[in-house]
């Protein structure tokens, strides 16, 4: 494959990492609000109490497994070569996702291992 055709894949992958944890994001949200709203549904001071945390909680799991990708793929797209170390654990953490993990997973395997690809990414700078 071309050069041109490596950074295209780049980018794409770079994408389907921050869009799929944002939707992560907004499951963590929907479920704090679902929750919370269900809660102030019952006119129980307790279940709402009991209810946003459980939300909260969920929120939080959430958040803290959608920032990994989130970061991965802002990297990707700046081409940052630990961008491409990062992404590849995710992608073989997300094989178990099935089918959508394991889809990006197995297409971000594809693309990071390539050898032509580490030619794409800015050099590790030493400290």
């Amino acid at each position: 494959m071309k050069g041109r055709d490596w950074e295209l894949h780049i980018s794409i992958l770079g994408w389907l990492y921050i869009l799929g944890n944002i939707i992560y994001l907004f499951i963590g949200g929907l479920g704090l609000f679902l929750l919370a709203g269900i809660g102030v549904a019952t006119n129980d001071p307790q279940a709402f109490q009991i209810l946003s945390i459980v939300g909260g909680v969920g929120a939080a799991f959430f958040t803290l497994l959608a920032i990994p990708g989130l970061i991965a793929g802002v990297g990707l797209l700046k081409r940052q070569s630990w961008a491409r170390i990062l992404a590849l654990v995710l992608a073989i953490l997300g094989l178990v996702n099935f089918p959508i993990g394991t889809a990006v997973g197995i297409y971000a395997l594809w693309v990071l291992l390539q050898t032509e690809v580490s030619d794409h990414f800015l050099p590790l700078k030493a400290a």
